[in-house]
């Protein structure tokens, strides 16, 4: 009899090992194609700016069309969360969002003005808003096997930031080599190729993500609970302090402080700080939790006055500020999200938080593009201010947490 429950009890520790390794193996795949998947759009991304000015864009235009495709690229995520909610379709839904972001990069050399290209920008964000939402959910269910949510998503952030350390590394080895936005943007079409390839070998290894988590018997709910509407309500108050980089690109290729071959490697540097953030604070907020928001949101706030007043030094340390930043909002918020609502609400919860941060940062961007066409330190105080308003909510966030464990 005990040799029988022994090999049982044997049986099931082989099967969640086994459960393990596959959590483990896709998230270092899907892990894999973000790198290539960020390689190809932030790598654009790096020198959209400078490009729109070229095209002959002004600064509102520059922040309203980065808003705008900032607004689709979360707004559209409400729609795409509860499609695969509904559905619990994810992979059809994030492999055609993948389609389409990573065919829009390329096309952009091709692109004759700035409407066009401002056009593609866009399409490129509405992608990147299909697919997130599915894909999120996909790898919040390997969160269990692997010790936590902070840890699979400050993970994937930091392969993910990888990619966008390589793609401006690319364009700029590109621009300083030929001296051609457009042959940096048709360059891209390597790495986007690369991509495309991977996320369909991921979707053929790993067809149910799902099964990497045990099940949890249907809730009835009608709401979210309260926790979370704090949690966004002090998320859209720094989307919105949050300056966009094209129109810190924007600042740096109109004064002139930063070389045009260096804002690409700028960003890189940016990016490559919010990976090695992301593993850091990932697993600090399975250990911390909600509190590592208030330090960090601090630290986003500081970006702003370092690049629009800083010369050569201080920008470059406001970047690397800024990619900080840019780690909370694509590791810590997705982790967070998943503790706070039910596994079966997941997708909406995450288009819902997503849609809202997204119509805060387009607005942001909007109102911070049009204060610098007027006085550029009224841009830094907005930023600023709204980025620090939403510390408060943060700590009444964390006391209800408490309260409620």
């Amino acid at each position: 009899m005990d040799e029988q429950v022994k090999t049982s009890d044997e049986i099931t520790v082989s099967n969640k090992s086994k459960t393990k390794r596959t959590a483990l193996r896709f998230v270092l795949l899907i892990g894999v194609v973000s790198l290539f998947a960020d390689a190809t759009y932030e790598g654009a991304r790096s020198i959209a700016g400078p490009y729109l000015a070229v095209l002959g864009a002004s600064a509102a235009l520059v922040g309203f069309i980065g808003g705008f495709g900032e607004l689709l690229g979360y707004g559209l995520r409400l729609v795409s969360g509860r499609l695969s909610e509904k559905t619990g379709k994810f992979w059809p839904v994030t492999l055609f969002g993948y389609v389409i972001q990573m065919a829009s990069i390329p096309l952009m050399a091709l692109a004759p003005n700035w409407q066009i290209f401002g056009l593609l920008i866009i399409t490129e964000r509405i992608g990147k808003a299909t697919r997130n939402p599915p894909r999120d959910v996909m790898l919040s269910h390997a969160g269990k096997q692997l010790g936590g949510y902070g840890w699979v998503f400050g993970t994937h952030e930091a392969l993910d930031q990888l990619g966008a350390l390589l793609g401006p590394l690319l364009v700029s080895a590109v621009l300083a080599s030929r001296g051609s936005y457009k042959a940096a943007f048709a360059t891209l079409l390597i790495t986007a190729v690369i991509c495309l390839i991977l996320i369909f070998t991921a979707r053929f290894l790993y067809p149910k993500p799902e099964e990497m988590e045990v099940s949890i018997p249907n809730v009835e709910s009608k709401g979210l609970p309260k926790v979370f509407w704090i949690y966004l309500a002090g998320a859209v108050l720094v989307a919105a302090g949050f300056a966009d980089f094209s129109l810190i690109a924007y600042h740096f290729q109109k004064t002139d402080h930063i070389p045009t071959a260096w804002i690409p490697i700028f960003y890189s540097i940016a990016m490559a700080v919010d990976g090695a953030a992301s593993l850091l604070f990932g697993r600090l907020f399975d250990r911390a939790g909600i509190r590592i928001l208030i330090p960090l949101t601090i630290i986003s706030a500081a970006s702003a006055p370092l690049v629009f007043f800083g010369g050569f030094w201080l920008a470059l340390i406001g970047s690397a500020l800024w990619g900080i930043g840019m780690g909370v909002h694509e590791s810590i918020i997705p982790a967070a999200v998943a503790t706070m609502v039910p596994q079966q609400r997941r997708p909406s919860a995450y288009g819902i938080f997503t849609a809202g941060f997204g119509i805060f940062w387009f607005i942001g961007s909007v109102i911070l593009g049009i204060l610098y066409d007027v006085w550029i330190p009224a841009v830094v105080i907005l930023s600023v201010v709204l980025q620090l308003i939403a510390i408060p909510i943060f700590i009444v966030l964390r006391r209800k947490i408490v309260r409620e464990v």
